[in-house]
């Protein structure tokens, strides 16, 4: 475990911070806590976290809106926690651009599982030292990314992406006209974790496709039924 990596843990309950807070120092990690968004941000922006665990519901500054000033300062990846089960509730926190949705009561353990996942999934897109150049770089048309430095370029316009987002259209671009079902961007971009619904899926495809829609028609296209496949609108003109 790389004791470096910085957790913020932000949550109303004491017991949560506590007992949460305990299985993620004895999985190596470094802790900072914080009991609602309020205290957070400011920790957020000092101490620049590697991954933020952030509870919905929270007086003062609530995780919704706290996520939504993250997603705009950083793609620094959070997972929320809540014990609303709504899957309507998921889609939103999800849009909203976190990588991950816990439900309360949850175990510590399998908090600490879905923090590995992400990291995991995060560290890849950022140090790919053990990979070739040609899959640090790769194109097709005006769309073009850079998994070296984790950029992502529409034309000369550059996109912001999360590692979970980043992740999902390396897959896709890696093999342009291939249509990849649910089940496979599962397996590829979480490694076949029993947690991760369809609707995950979905949501993180949206928003990617609400993030490039500035500049082009549809990137990703849906085969209803099947799964998804990178958009011929990917293409150059003379191509």
């Amino acid at each position: 475990m790389d004791s470096s990596k910085r957790i913020l843990l932000v949550d109303d309950d004491p017991n949560i911070l506590q007992v949460a807070g305990f299985a993620l120092q004895k999985s190596g990690y470094r802790i900072i806590t914080a009991k609602d968004g309020s205290e957070a941000l400011p920790l957020f922006r000092a101490e620049k976290p590697d991954l933020v665990v952030l509870d919905i519901m929270m007086p003062e500054c609530d995780g919704t809106d706290l996520c939504r000033i993250i997603r705009k300062e950083s793609d620094t990846p959070v997972i929320f926690l809540s014990s609303m089960s709504d899957e309507i509730d998921k889609i939103v926190g999800l849009e909203l651009g976190a990588d991950d949705y816990l439900t309360k009561p949850f175990s510590p353990r399998e908090l600490v599982a879905r923090i590995k996942t992400v990291l995991r999934r995060s560290t890849a897109q950022t140090k790919p030292e053990d990979t070739s150049p040609s899959d640090l770089f790769c194109h097709h048309g005006k769309l073009k990314l850079d998994s070296e430095r984790f950029q992502v370029f529409w034309d000369s316009n550059e996109i912001s992406l999360t590692a979970t987002e980043f992740c999902l259209l390396k897959i896709l671009l890696s093999f342009p006209g291939k249509v990849f079902s649910r089940a496979e961007l599962v397996e590829r971009t979480y490694g076949g974790a029993t947690f991760v619904s369809d609707r995950t899926v979905d949501s993180h495809i949206r928003h990617i496709r609400d993030k490039f829609r500035p500049f082009t028609a549809d990137l990703i296209e849906t085969l209803h039924g099947i799964g998804y496949k990178l958009s011929d609108c990917c293409q150059d003109s003379d191509q």
